[in-house]
């Protein structure tokens, strides 16, 4: 298995000779205020070929209209059933719905996450986190979510019922000040990613979701400079793989690495 980190939440996922990318947004910018600190670690245009486009919520800085009208309509992109409809009636007739509880190797969880585009459209807040998994490697994708007594759910279902262990975990992590405490509601902080970790008992984690645009309340890389910090003495740092944009990560199944 192979992860390359290109920016935010957009990473490309190389499971068994299948190449997946998620929430693909290479804009420069996030709206006119909110610019993006470096470039993507692969370019758009660079891309190899790819199997399938995953979709996680309709937020901007993970739907990004511009990065999917530059992809490939030929592949299959996976999105929340309301997410979908809306894509659907704006011509991306490649777009298919994959609810909560749907498995197609790929098999997808509500997170808890409000992801409507633009706060008043409710009916499109629906957000999911997906879990690939083959008979020997497995790969959580977290999307955005807070950190709930059921946000290990999907994982525990699938893989903990048949004795299987994570593979990887691709947790958020992001950073607020102490002023806006809804940000928890709806987010990881690093501290929580690392929690969901550990109960997840996943043997990699990377992080993402940093490093890419500037935020209203924090710069990109206030919440990767806490999780280093945090690390140097951490029970799990050993497993915690930080990787740069445009740094991929080999993780070989778990016979290999034995």
């Amino acid at each position: 298995m192979k992860i390359t980190y290109i920016g935010h939440a957009t990473l490309l996922l190389e499971v068994a000779g299948t190449r997946v990318i998620t929430d693909p947004n290479f804009d420069p910018h996030l709206g006119r205020f909110l610019p993006r600190v470096s470039a993507p670690g692969i370019a758009l245009d660079a891309l190899p070929a790819l199997d399938a486009i995953l979709l996680t919520h309709a937020h901007a800085d993970h739907l990004s209209f511009d990065s999917l009208d530059r992809l490939p309509r030929d592949i299959p992109l996976y999105a929340p059933p309301p997410i979908a409809r809306w894509l659907w009636g704006k011509g991306y007739t490649h777009v298919e719905p994959l609810a909560p509880g749907g498995a197609v190797r790929l098999h997808a969880e509500r997170a808890t996450h409000q992801g409507s585009r633009y706060g008043i459209d409710r009916w499109r807040s629906a957000a999911n986190m997906y879990l690939a998994e083959t008979d020997e490697e497995s790969l959580f994708f977290a999307g955005d979510t807070a950190l709930m007594p059921d946000t290990h759910a999907l994982v525990e279902r699938v893989l903990w019922t048949t004795n299987r262990t994570l593979d990887v975990a691709l947790l958020p992590i992001g950073y607020a000040p102490p002023w806006k405490p809804g940000f928890r509601r709806g987010h990881l902080t690093h501290d929580d990613a690392l929690t969901l970790f550990e109960t997840l008992r996943a043997r990699v984690l990377i992080p993402y979701h940093w490093g890419t645009f500037r935020h209203v309340t924090a710069t990109a890389h206030d919440a990767i400079n806490r999780l280093r910090a945090v690390l140097t003495n951490h029970g799990s740092r050993e497993r915690v793989h930080i990787i740069e944009p445009g740094e991929s990560m080999l993780v070989p199944p778990v016979a290999s690495a034995a």
